[in-house]
């Protein structure tokens, strides 16, 4: 008997060498870790939509109240910035010489898989929240936060074997990655311009010097593949402006909605649009979510989606599935 007890001590005393650390201490190290107030993250991030999946090289900083993203479209390069200084929040596209200002809660409004502390948050207020150990490292499991897109439930936070954050996938309600961050590279104690998280460093006076004479014809019309139950296309009409022309479809039926379509030109000064709404990062871009409209900028294009009776995750899925479509607007009547 007393042998037995022994080879029973020896087993368990060699389980915990070898890696039978306490989880709960694991899950708790994580949140102390990466909740912090100052970091520089690099990494990419790939959004799947139903039809196609975009990368984007992410960088994220933060040092205090302030944040910065930066999302350059691994494709075609194409780059946005998402900017939090004080109580201002900014979407800047660089190649369009412009930007929307918002007065939002961002990032505080809900989960950023990108952003490590609000990983952090996540795993901090899902009590039910989940660790696992793995042949490499650890997996939670948590809830997420959402508030646009009720079908993102869960995200796994993979951690290597010393609890280094090394990837995190927000999942959908079928278990299925939407959004994957591979993080390449964390620094928790990075040294910051002083004015780098001034709108003003996001300024080049020069950026566009001479592409405002760049055509504003749109020459193709992007549909929805998605249309809500018992929605049809009523008319499709193209409007002359003073730079080109602007498409509008109008559908109608149980969930009526209104798409506008024109050339995304840049403009020589660097111009604010002011906004009453949220920054929000669909899979071909960041947009402007105010009440029941989307704005948004893909592929040289700018759309403007709103309707008065179907809710913004409606909206969303018809934004994302315009990715390949189209028919030449000398089509339209």
């Amino acid at each position: 008997m007393k042998k037995y007890i022994l080879l029973m001590a020896l087993v368990l005393i060699f389980a915990v060498g070898c890696g039978g650390r306490d989880l709960s201490k694991v899950k708790e190290e994580f949140i102390k870790n990466i909740d912090a107030s100052t970091y520089l993250m690099e990494g990419t991030m790939t959004i799947v939509s139903e039809q196609d999946s975009f990368s984007y090289k992410v960088t994220a900083a933060r040092d205090g109240d302030n944040y910065r993203v930066s999302l350059v479209n691994e494709l075609n390069g194409h780059e946005q910035i998402i900017l939090r200084t004080g109580s201002e929040v900014y979407v800047v596209t660089p190649s369009l010489n412009k930007s929307f200002k918002f007065q939002s809660d961002w990032p505080a409004n809900g989960s950023q898989a990108y952003l490590i502390d609000s990983l952090a948050h996540d795993v901090k207020n899902d009590t039910e929240a989940i660790i696992e150990q793995t042949d490499d490292g650890y997996v939670i499991t948590a809830k997420v936060n959402y508030p646009n897109n009720a079908n993102l439930v869960n995200e796994r936070i993979h951690l290597c074997e010393n609890g280094e954050l090394k990837q995190v996938e927000v999942l959908d309600a079928s278990d299925n990655a939407r959004i994957t961050v591979m993080f390449n590279n964390i620094d928790f104690n990075p040294s910051f311009d002083a004015d780098f998280f001034s709108l003003e460093s996001l300024i080049d006076e020069e950026c566009c010097e001479g592409e405002e004479t760049v055509s504003g014809v749109l020459e193709d019309v992007i549909f929805p593949l998605y249309v809500p139950l018992n929605t049809y296309l009523i008319s499709k009409d193209s409007v002359n402006t003073a730079t080109g022309n602007r498409v509008i479809l109008t559908f109608a039926g149980e969930s009526p909605f209104t798409l506008i379509e024109e050339v995304a030109r840049p403009r020589t000064e660097f111009e604010v649009i002011p906004m009453h709404g949220e920054p929000l990062v669909l899979s071909n871009g960041v947009g402007a979510l105010t009440g029941n409209s989307l704005h948004w900028t893909a592929n040289n294009i700018q759309y403007f989606l709103s309707s008065d009776s179907i809710p913004v995750s409606q909206l969303l899925t018809i934004a994302e599935s315009m990715q390949k479509t189209s028919i030449p607007v000398a089509g339209l009547k």
